[in-house]
């Protein structure tokens, strides 16, 4: 289990995390989501002991990081993939941590064959893929067979195989009861994977629960409708609480009514219906209208900046 309360972390002028609390359960895949700059990964250093807090307190398993007297075997962490001597090949790089924790020769040999890098163990990392990097660093998280592991951007570099196995990895040890934490900018991804959300952005907790009701909290589900009599369905159906959008000629958006309700209003009328389906909200969807205020970057609009790429 991990557990923030009241964590905030200060550079300087910059307040990275703000007064942050959470708990992160075991038996879960629990997903870290926010832009650029929210403080994801800053509050994921703070709980490996790589940043302090300025204030407040994160625990995993029920210390800080720094109290556990074999934390390998506590809590393993992917925060940098590239954090590793270039020069070392996988394998020794492997043997090296597990020397510090007493692990066998016999482990390393499983965690690297259990994250498919038998075929490169003996090369040395600096000519490593990014995907190969993140194997590796996947690798020595699960090195002391941790209760915790905290994952930032596990996917990222990965092929869809390697995304694919990592999300089974991730179900498999949570399924153990194991806590499983992980951010990731792969929303179709994070929204298959994980069971809970953590939101952040610019450093405060946005909203945090199961995946499926942040998404319907944050979204407004509709109905698409096509029409050779949109105009007159439009007409009919306009009241308080309904939102009724021209997509296109003949094709409607409606929020505030189901497709039932709008199927029995159109046949009582004798209005034709080409389609008539439900639009389910994604991640995606409610990720950016979370997020909407609290993006540090805001790029251009591609529409209104054509001229200046070309």
């Amino acid at each position: 289990m991990i557990e923030a309360q009241g964590l905030t972390k200060r550079y300087g002028d910059k307040l990275a995390v703000d007064n942050v609390s959470f708990t992160v359960q075991p038996g879960r895949v629990t997903g870290f989501l926010g832009p650029n700059g929210a403080g994801k990964s800053t509050t994921m250093r703070m709980a490996v002991g790589l940043d302090h807090p300025t204030g407040g307190t994160i625990t995993v398993n029920g210390k800080p990081f720094a109290e556990h007297t074999a934390p390998l075997r506590e809590v393993g962490a992917l925060l940098e993939a590239k954090a590793v001597h270039t020069g070392r090949s996988a394998t020794n790089h492997l043997r090296g941590l597990a020397a510090t924790h007493g692990i066998s020769r016999k482990r390393v040999d499983e965690v690297i064959e259990m994250t498919g890098l038998h075929a490169v163990a003996g090369k040395r990392v600096g000519g490593f893929s990014l995907g190969m990097g993140q194997r590796l660093g996947i690798a020595a998280a699960m090195l002391g067979d941790p209760r915790t592991l905290i994952l930032d951007e596990p996917v990222n570099g990965l092929d869809p195989e390697g995304v694919k196995w990592v999300r089974t990895l991730v179900r498999y040890l949570a399924d153990e009861g194991r806590t499983i934490f992980l951010s990731s900018h792969l929303m179709s991804e994070m929204a298959i994977t994980a069971d809970e959300l953590i939101v952040i952005g610019r450093g405060k907790i946005l909203t945090q629960g199961p995946v499926q009701e942040i998404i319907d909290s944050s979204t407004r589900a509709s109905v698409r409708v096509r029409s050779p009599q949109a105009s007159d369905l439009a007409a009919r159906l306009q009241r308080d609480g309904v939102t009724v959008t021209s997509v296109e000629e003949s094709l409607l958006d409606i929020a505030g009514l189901t497709a039932p309700e709008i199927g029995e209003a159109a046949a009582s009328a004798g209005i034709v219906l080409h389609e008539l389906t439900p639009q389910r909200a994604s991640l995606e969807d409610a990720f950016m209208t979370l997020t909407a205020d609290e993006v540090e970057y805001h790029s251009a609009d591609v529409a209104h900046s054509e001229g200046a790429l070309q």
